[in-house]
């Protein structure tokens, strides 16, 4: 991401994040980051089309450390399918490699969301009560499936209007052979590939997560903290 972008992006969500401003404010501020952070990837896309090495396929791998390693996945794949990577699950440990899939400048824009994401929902789980009735495990695990979930909506929403707003007719065909080409790498490395089957969940938090995830600034900021951020969740 070029540094003018990413500068104006860490400024609207310093000023979003700030306890002084209300919720509208807040609202439009993480509005803004996020259309700047899906024009970046169209933007980035037809550069790419004109001219290949400047945006390479490729593919990186992230560890995913307990508590709640299985549901921190799920806020990665929810982050990453909207923007045009793939992701495969291998256990390591007592959490998970995720290996993913895609173009240098939309694996960077996973990067940054994702670690910003972890950090807002542990603030928002350190936040939330959970009630008298629900087991705490439960209860954190299927508020994490609605923050991700909500998060994933979002970043589809915004995704289209950048494509939308473009002003270029053949964005969606460019789009369309990066996904194709990001699918084909997973393939060459995985052929035999089977998609895991949905998770049933008990707790009652999905809703009050899903509040949470409609809140959340989706920007993000080095990955280098990453690691430290996923601890974090569920303390």
């Amino acid at each position: 991401m070029s540094e003018a972008m990413l500068s104006k992006v860490r400024k609207l969500l310093a000023q979003a994040e700030d306890p002084a401003c209300t919720p509208a404010e807040s609202a439009a501020f993480t509005a803004k980051a996020t259309e700047l952070i899906a024009r970046y990837g169209v933007d980035r896309a037809l550069l790419a089309a004109r001219d290949p090495a400047t945006d390479p396929v490729g593919d990186r791998v992230l560890d995913i450390v307990a508590p709640y390693a299985r549901d921190k996945v799920g806020l990665l794949a929810a982050v990453a399918e909207p923007l045009r990577c793939r992701c495969v699950r291998r256990r390591r440990g007592n959490g998970f490699a995720l290996h993913l899939f895609g173009f240098a400048s939309d694996l960077e824009r996973v990067d940054l969301l994702f670690t910003s994401l972890l950090v807002q929902a542990a603030h928002g789980l350190a936040a939330t009560p959970v009630p008298a009735d629900d087991h705490p495990a439960a209860f954190r695990r299927s508020w994490l499936a609605g923050f991700a979930e909500v998060i994933g909506g979002r970043l589809r929403a915004a995704e289209t209007a950048a494509v939308s707003g473009s002003g270029t007719p053949s964005v969606a065909l460019v789009l369309a052979d990066r996904s194709d080409r990001v699918q084909r790498r997973l393939a060459e490395q995985y052929p035999g590939l089977r998609t895991a089957p949905p998770r049933r969940l008990a707790g009652t938090g999905f809703s009050s997560g899903a509040e949470a995830g409609s809140r959340a600034d989706l920007g993000g900021r080095n990955l280098n903290g990453s690691s430290a951020a996923a601890r974090r969740l569920g303390r």
